[in-house]
């Protein structure tokens, strides 16, 4: 299926990566954004204000006459509306209504409107920790938090829907994606994002455990090229398949190679009690994406990390009201 000349359904498409999926998107095609702005924020969209091919709607995937009214002549569903990892912790039931009844609801309107082809964006949570790597798309699925039982709720109704209904549906799971628009604040402030601003502060990034915990850190660029691959395959209906960079990187690593980029040797990390619910290896085999896809990363840490920091001093940010503002435990 080509994504050319359609109608698309971005949910959450103000967010982190659903804003950067949507820039490729609209660049040939008529994108509708449905957006709580609960965690989305406008500014990550407020470069296409006046597009006559963009439309931006307000709501909550939770309200079923609002996802049937809006899937209404959409061609294809990329659904990437969440509630997050650490929200999830403290606020379980939130996280289960948003995240699994929200898929079900979205999922029974694109089945009612016809809608050609449903993409899942679903997270490497939903494996727990490695027990062997690299982590192929048959690793037993063990999520150690609601939220990544939330997501695998999730991909088993979106893949029930193409197995009873016929919808044509898939799964992506993205491994850890960072880049710019990333999550910097609240509980949804990500690692990287949090060192960097840490570290140009001159104060030292804080590790949750012993730092030898593993991540597959995957430009948020090659995460959004893999999302609209997958989304063209037709051999890929009724599957899941990874995307990532296929690289562990410990986070001790990370901190290394941020403050040598900011060129802050001399900074130290220091370490705090382990996070709640945080895996201790995450490291994705991508062979399959690339044999059926043809997918290949493109960005390495070191790349992304210089590229992300690059966007980061850009945004003319007052870095020391921003570490103000910063809850270092975020859950």
């Amino acid at each position: 299926m080509e994504i050319k000349n359609l109608k698309i359904l971005v949910t959450g498409g103000a967010g982190f990566i659903g804003s950067n999926l949507v820039d490729d998107l609209v660049k040939e095609n008529e994108v509708v954004i449905l957006d709580d702005f609960y965690s989305g924020e406008r500014e990550n969209i407020a470069h296409h204000e006046g597009k006559k091919n963009i439309t931006v709607v307000t709501g909550d995937i939770r309200n079923q006459n609002l996802l049937f009214d809006i899937t209404k002549n959409i061609d294809i569903v990329y659904h990437l509306a969440v509630r997050c990892l650490r929200e999830s912790i403290k606020n379980p039931e939130i996280t289960h209504e948003v995240n699994v009844t929200g898929t079900l609801n979205l999922l029974k309107a694109s089945l009612g409107n016809k809608v050609q082809r449903f993409i899942y964006i679903s997270s490497s949570e939903v494996y727990g920790t490695a027990r062997h790597v690299p982590m192929d798309e048959m690793h037993p699925c063990e999520p150690i938090t609601v939220y990544g039982a939330s997501k695998l709720s999730g991909e088993l109704y979106t893949l029930a829907y193409q197995k009873t209904y016929g919808l044509a549906s898939m799964v992506v799971r993205p491994f850890n994606t960072y880049g710019p628009r990333e999550h910097l604040q609240g509980v949804y402030g990500e690692v990287i994002p949090r060192f960097v601003l840490r570290i140009v502060n001159d104060r030292p990034p804080v590790i949750f455990g012993d730092g030898t915990q593993t991540r597959d850190f995957t430009y948020v660029s090659d995460t959004v090229r893999g999302i609209i691959l997958a989304s063209q395959s037709d051999s890929l209906i009724g599957q899941a398949v990874n995307i990532a960079r296929g690289q562990e990187v410990s986070i001790n690593d990370l901190a290394r190679i941020i403050s040598e980029k900011l060129g802050k040797n001399n900074i130290n990390p220091v370490y705090e009690q382990k996070r709640p619910g945080d895996v201790m290896r995450h490291y994705a085999d991508v062979s399959k994406a690339g044999r059926l896809l043809g997918f290949q990363p493109e960005v390495d840490i070191q790349q992304g990390i210089s590229k992300y920091i690059d966007w980061f001093l850009s945004q003319n940010y007052n870095i020391s009201e921003l570490l103000k503002q910063e809850s270092v435990f975020n859950w």
